[in-house]
């Protein structure tokens, strides 16, 4: 079984080619999907969050995950305690789910991960995939995707490592620039599914 590791920052474009391995056979672990499964049946994760981060962050007693994201994003720092807190339980549970796919016979799994390097799950895969557009592009993007202003969208960004990071620590990067067609971007990772 190939495990593809697929990272890249907010609003690059991972989900869109996640869906296009998935037309290749690929299973996929969507990362951030999965750490709110995992965060919210979580006892330990949710008092760790709780002490890191204040009650602020709860709201009739669960997790409000708006603002724990103005928390967590305001700056690199608090992203990084975020992902200290979240990380090891996500990491335990797509090790789950990766043992279960091979016993499926899966051919292919595609972890889409934002913080797959920092997290050590690139160490779980084959080979790792940066994602990477243009700052604008991504600002539009997770405006229209999250519904965030203007101001939450910047600090989202610039709270998050800048794209050489992930450039320099994957395998292949894919350009998701709009004017380039993915398909041609992607020929070197597909052609390693056959």
């Amino acid at each position: 079984m190939i495990i593809i590791g697929l990272t890249g920052q907010t609003g690059a474009g991972k989900s869109t080619v996640a869906q296009l391995l998935k037309e290749y056979g690929c299973y996929h672990i969507d990362a951030d999907a999965l750490a709110k499964t995992v965060i919210q049946s979580s006892e330990t994760v949710l008092e760790n969050l709780k002490n890191e981060f204040g009650n602020g962050i709860f709201k009739d007693g669960a997790l409000d995950r708006k603002a724990l994201a103005k928390k967590a994003f305001s700056s690199f720092k608090n992203t990084e305690k975020l992902n200290s807190i979240t990380h090891p339980a996500v990491t335990k549970a797509i090790k789950s789910i990766l043992k279960a796919q091979e016993k499926q016979g899966a051919k292919a799994v595609i972890i889409d991960a934002i913080a797959l390097i920092e997290s050590g799950e690139n160490e779980l895969c084959d080979f790792t995939v940066a994602v990477v557009a243009p700052r604008e592009e991504r600002f539009k993007r997770i405006i229209k995707r999250d519904k965030l202003t203007a101001r939450q969208a910047n600090e989202r960004i610039d709270a998050q490592k800048d794209e050489s990071f992930y450039t320099e620590n994957c395998t292949y990067t894919v350009r998701n620039y709009g004017d380039y067609s993915l398909k041609k971007e992607l020929e070197q990772i597909i052609s390693r599914l056959s």
